[in-house]
């Protein structure tokens, strides 16, 4: 019926229908059906694209309820049960905001991480021979806030932070440039400490770790 009046558009779609005793009703119902499932496939990837933000802006720990809470906070009128079977199909999942021994960082599987020259030993005899640093997650009312902090093993205090809404390699260089501005560090001295996690295998870092003459290493911050 719907290719009768594609196809012969002159004769008009009303005509035809008293022609046929088809009710228009029953027409345009069929157009609907036609129309929906196209609308409905634009409008789910559509939202994919926006779960996909915000799992990302959360460093990927945000799950189907906190994604849906953040979607509807922006004004996005989905339902939960859709934003979950979206998560499932695009393969993104949550993780628990609850600190472990791997922190909030994931490993990059093709890096090559430093050595542990620390083992778990988090002392030293003097200032800027021992910099531990981490990610930490702290939640806010308009999203994850992610603080960079680089802390002296002599005297545990911070030498730097530095805060950001992503979890990036530009986080964990900013607060190193920050750290490195506010101590003088003799090259081949000071040992930087880290986890596995991506941030802390980038190029960026390690490339600028190595300008400076400061010998990377990498295990558990757990203890630090």
């Amino acid at each position: 019926m719907t290719a009768l009046v594609d196809e012969h558009p002159h004769l008009g779609v009303e005509p035809v229908l008293r022609e046929l005793h088809i009710p228009s009703s029953t027409y345009y119902r069929w157009r609907r059906a036609e129309t929906e499932p196209c609308e409905r496939h634009r409008r789910d990837a559509e939202l994919s694209g926006k779960i996909r933000q915000v799992h990302q802006d959360s460093g990927g720990i945000y799950g189907s309820p906190r994604v849906h809470a953040v979607l509807k906070r922006e004004g996005v009128h989905v339902g939960r049960k859709r934003v979950e079977r979206l998560m499932r199909e695009a393969g993104l999942a949550g993780i628990s905001p609850r600190r472990t021994d791997k922190g909030f960082t994931r490993r990059d599987p093709d890096a090559d991480p430093a050595p542990d020259m620390v083992r778990r030993d988090f002392t030293a005899s003097e200032p800027n021979r021992l910099w531990v640093t981490d990610l930490t997650m702290i939640p806010t009312g308009e999203g994850p806030l992610w603080l960079s902090a680089i802390r002296d093993a002599f005297s545990r205090r911070v030498v730097a932070w530095e805060t950001s809404a992503h979890a990036d390699a530009d986080l964990v260089l900013t607060s190193l440039e920050y750290a490195l501005a506010s101590r003088e560090v003799a090259p081949g001295q000071l040992v930087h400490h880290a986890d596995h996690g991506c941030q802390y295998t980038s190029i960026k870092l390690t490339t600028r770790l190595v300008r400076a003459g400061i010998q990377a290493s990498m295990g558990s911050v757990g203890d630090s």
